[in-house]
């Protein structure tokens, strides 16, 4: 059975750092390209990146550009999203997916003093 489980999301400072993982189970995360977006309250769901099936090519919506990496672990079957320089508008449920068909459950991040 196909599943992503994200993790990771908490309360944090703002222009502190978080690291969110999506665990993937049922398929191999090198045939697929895996996908980043976030919802934040009363917002539309918003792209924030994506990596290629390889890993080699990388993606960002231009305001994560130099903020945000993503990344991918092959032996933990994982998509790391690595996000820095947190700011209040960065709070959102953030969720993975597989070609938008398959989704996460989501995880809180809450930028804030």
């Amino acid at each position: 059975q196909l599943q992503l489980v994200e993790s990771g999301g908490e309360l944090v400072q703002p222009g502190g750092s978080l690291r969110l993982s999506c665990a993937a189970s049922g398929f191999t995360l090198d045939d697929y390209a895996i996908g980043w977006f976030r919802q934040a309250p009363g917002k539309e769901r918003e792209w924030v990146s994506c990596i290629s099936s390889s890993g080699g090519s990388t993606y960002y919506a231009d305001s994560m550009k130099g903020r945000f990496t993503i990344s991918k672990d092959r032996a933990k079957n994982t998509v790391y999203l690595q996000m820095n320089s947190l700011n209040p508008e960065d709070t959102a449920v953030y969720y993975c997916t597989l070609h938008r068909r398959y989704w996460g459950q989501g995880t809180q991040v809450t930028v804030s003093s």
